[in-house]
């Protein structure tokens, strides 16, 4: 097990979820949006990346999903880890790296944009 010694995250369950989840949320404890991960793909419907907003619930979280994306059956869950640090230590650690590689392999290069532009977005939202 790989284990973040500053704050005790098991990076090797993060990394299980980045790879095997369909839909996963990751909460910042440091602001308020929330990064969704959709890697769910339907006939020109290519995987999704997003700062969200916080919700307040489990449901108001999957009715936000249906509205982001329609045509999508909802999944059975969505996975949620918090990452208690800052948002550039998502790509110090190699999880940044993990849900790009992840999102490109399954929609293509034209996601790699889309992977930049949230992760500066994360990154404004924190300074914010």
């Amino acid at each position: 097990m790989t284990m973040d010694p500053d704050y005790e995250l098991d990076l090797d369950e993060i990394r299980r979820v980045i790879d095997d989840a369909e839909v996963f949320i990751v909460r910042f404890q440091r602001f308020e949006r929330r990064l969704l991960v959709d890697t769910r793909v339907a006939e020109g419907d290519p995987p999704m990346i997003r700062i969200v907003p916080r919700v307040s619930s489990a449901a108001e979280r999957y009715r936000h999903l249906q509205k982001l994306r329609p045509e999508m059956k909802l999944p059975e869950q969505i996975m949620v880890f918090s990452w208690p640090r800052q948002a550039q230590t998502l790509r110090d650690a190699g999880i940044w790296e993990q849900i790009e590689a992840r999102l490109v392999e399954l929609g293509g290069a034209g996601l790699q944009r889309e992977c930049d532009e949230a992760f500066h977005e994360l990154v404004s939202a924190e300074r914010a």
